[in-house]
């Protein structure tokens, strides 16, 4: 123990064990024969309870340093049932671990020292059972490798945990406790970086049950986007929905599923008109040249969608395209809507210009135009007419065609990705289809309803596509986040209150490829509409290489006041957390050893020696970019709260909740686990696996979801099959319980 020496010399024998025997062996001789040292048996009995509790006194010291021998090579085992995760109105639960401080650095220090690497190798019977393995299992001895390898208590050379890393760093400190990271400090934005397969969507998982049984007012609003596809992460949002009564707030949408996913316009829905341009051009590079092409592409989205909201119609990306291609049509069904109302002879006078034109009577700069369009702009140079939207209209198709053609270039490659096949059905709906069962939602109906959302964006089969519905789904949240910090999400409902700002959590899985210019306001601005960012991704680069600008990068990095370093491959990101770290004093050992000859020959010595221990301190630094790559999956360090260090891992999995899935999104979990893999699930080796459709108990057809057809074959019934509907309902959960 520690004691009051400077130096704690924690990894060495337990020598306190030997006080704790003679104590023991000077207690038995007390009781049994006192005559043996000379004391009456009164005294004798007397003297055996002090033997007795300085021995125990001392064993504990012993235990207390075995212990922590015992935690340097393996750490105890934590696992945790989903329905036992803590969940609190104030807090917020990352796992076990400890508050990181000076003399845990000294302990990692001492530890990293060569005399005592002993102490933190697995001892030789450990070592001798798993260098007989490859032997054995050449000689088809696969039972007895299968005998040392045994998962259970009783194989006393068990593997250790395939998580790698060094356990020293959380062994440092035997004694850990819950951690919390308090509600308050979530609007500051929470960000998680780790490299692949280290723990990410477990600690997301962790989270994200929290956010949705977390009984504040009836529930938050979580949203999590996905951009590659975790069918347990979207199951696990089923399970915890339904567990806390939220399946009618419960949605699912994604791209590589549109015949089971849910709706969403991500222009419909505006502030101000001038948003649907603002989110269309704000995904247009803006960089040298394109500027230019940028703002023209905004200006002309601007007119179209101003003409066709004042026509009545809901903006969609369909439309837009159509628009874009044909701005001629759109003229003239503008134009015989506003023109009759100042003069009702405008048509007739239109018809009979039309009817006089030719080739050579055509301007020039509308070579190439209808007819029509021609006659409809000879007519207003004739007559003047007030309507601003017209006059954008004629601006537009008084650009020479080839021109126009070319400056829209830039424009018509977004629109497309966003209108191609059967995304079009999912981004453009159609309000008016009555047989069309998926449902339509947008983020202000969300976050009012307290909505709990899955976004699947498909990366991995169409990148491009999921970048660009990524990129609209975060410009749309902004806009909605400014209107919700002006007036509240309640604004033009009856009694509404401005100041209600409900929890809006957003969770962002691979953050490197959703991030866009549009995400920055959003980071800055959108604490205040109550919205709580938690970004995960794996380095630093990642985000300078998606925006192409490392000061851009920084200043998204700037707006995080919370960090959760799992393991990581770059240096540069480790230092991220190590260099906000102040450095520290650390106590080291230094033997001395000095020997001098005595030239004196009137004396009896001819030469003198000494010897001794000299303890200096030293500064280094709380943490090294090291200890972050070193760490065990599973593991992170947490900077919240300030600058505050803790050290924390993650519960794994116990045992997986059984649910009812309805068709729709059993279906759509089957088919991500085929085509999916994440490799983020390493926690798989060390727990019972995964509830998968074939298992999980069935009862009758769920509610709002229409049953299996008879026929697979048929297309219609499958389309309307939906995983993104309201009222589901099923059988109760089971969970596992804890050890």
């Amino acid at each position: 123990m520690a004691g009051n020496h400077p130096i704690e010399a924690l990894l060495r024998p337990a020598v306190e064990i030997y006080t704790a025997a003679a104590c023991a062996g000077g207690a038995l001789v007390c009781v049994i024969a006192p005559w043996m040292i000379a004391l009456a048996p009164s005294v004798g009995y007397g003297l055996a309870g002090v033997f007795t509790a300085f021995g125990l006194y001392r064993f504990g010291q012993a235990w207390w340093i075995v212990r922590y021998r015992r935690g340097m090579r393996r750490l105890p085992r934590f696992a945790i049932a989903a329905r036992r995760i803590p969940v609190s109105k104030r807090y917020l639960w990352l796992g076990r671990g400890f508050r990181w401080q000076v003399q845990h650095t000294r302990r990692l220090y001492e530890a990293q020292q060569p005399e005592a690497q002993s102490f933190l190798r697995p001892n030789i019977v450990y070592r001798l059972a798993r260098a007989l393995e490859a032997p054995l299992e050449r000689r088809h001895l696969t039972w007895l490798v299968d005998v040392l390898r045994a998962d259970t208590l009783l194989n006393p050379v068990r593997p250790l945990p395939p998580v790698g890393g060094d356990p020293a760093l959380h062994a440092v400190e035997p004694n850990e406790t819950d951690i919390y990271m308090p509600l308050g400090e979530r609007v500051g934005h929470t960000l998680v970086q780790g490299t692949t397969r280290v723990g990410k969507t477990r600690l997301a998982e962790v989270l994200v049950t929290q956010d949705i049984r977390r009984p504040v007012g009836g529930g938050e609003v979580v949203i999590v986007i996905d951009p590659k596809g975790d069918a347990d992460l979207m199951m696990r949002m089923y399970v915890e929905a339904k567990r806390a009564g939220r399946l009618d707030a419960f949605r699912v949408f994604h791209l590589g599923y549109p015949e089971l996913s849910a709706r969403y316009n991500a222009i419909g829905r505006f502030g101000r008109i001038s948003e649907v341009a603002t989110r269309l051009a704000g995904q247009l590079s803006g960089e040298g040249n394109s500027a230019a092409f940028r703002e023209f592409a905004w200006r002309f989205v601007n007119i179209v969608a101003r003409a066709r909201h004042a026509l009545g119609y809901r903006p969609t990306y369909q439309q837009i395209l159509a628009d874009v291609v044909a701005i001629d049509e759109l003229m003239i069904e503008y134009a015989r809507h506003a023109l009759p109302e100042v003069d009702e002879s405008a048509w007739g006078q239109i018809a009979e210009i039309e009817n006089g034109l030719n080739e050579k009577k055509v301007p020039r700069n509308m070579q190439g135009r209808d007819y029509r369009v021609v006659a409809i702009e000879l007519y207003l140079q004739r007559n003047k007419v007030a309507d601003p939207m017209l006059s954008g209209l004629r601006s537009a198709v008084r650009y020479d065609k080839t021109y126009f053609d070319k400056i829209v270039a830039s424009l018509l490659p977004l629109l497309e990705k966003l209108t191609t096949g059967q995304t079009a059905e999912l981004l453009s709906p159609d309000y008016d289809d009555i047989d069309d069962e998926r449902p339509i939602f947008d983020w202000r109906q969300v976050i009012r309803q307290k909505g709990i959302v899955y976004v699947g964006l498909d990366a991995l089969s169409d990148f491009e596509v999921a970048q660009a519905v990524g990129n609209s789904m975060f410009a749309d949240l902004v806009s909605v986040a400014g209107d919700i910090y002006k007036r509240g999400v309640d604004d033009g409902l009856p009694g509404a209150d401005p100041a209600a700002k409900p929890a809006i959590n957003l969770h962002c899985d691979e953050f490197n490829e959703l991030i866009g210019d549009e995400f920055i306001p959003l980071m800055n601005k959108g604490g205040g509409a109550g919205i709580q960012v938690t970004a995960y991704t794996q380095t630093l680069s990642d985000i300078e290489a998606r925006l192409g600008n490392a000061p851009k990068a920084r200043q998204v990095i700037g707006n995080f006041n919370n960090i959760i370093m799992l393991r990581v491959r770059e240096e540069a990101t480790a230092a991220l957390l190590t260099r906000q770290l102040r450095p520290v004093m650390v106590s080291q050992r230094m033997l001395v050893s000095m020997a001098s000859d005595n030239s004196d020959v009137d004396t009896d010595s001819d030469f003198s020696s000494a010897g001794g221990d000299r303890v200096s301190t030293q500064q280094v630094p709380m943490l090294e970019p090291a200890d972050v790559v070193s760490l065990p999956k599973g593991q992170a360090f947490a900077l919240i709260e300030g600058g505050q260090l803790y050290k924390i891992r993650m519960p794994l999995p116990k045992a997986e909740d059984s649910a009812e899935l309805p068709h729709g999104l059993g279906e759509i979990a089957e088919r991500m686990r085929a085509r999916y893999q994440t490799a983020d699930h390493w926690w798989r080796d060390l727990a019972p696996p995964p509830i998968t459709i074939d298992n999980a108990p069935q009862s009758g057809a769920a509610q709002g979801v229409a049953a299996p057809p008879a026929d697979p074959v048929d297309p219609e019934p499958t389309r309307r099959r939906t995983a993104a509907v309201s009222g589901w309902a099923g059988e109760a959960i089971h969970d596992g319980e804890e050890d």
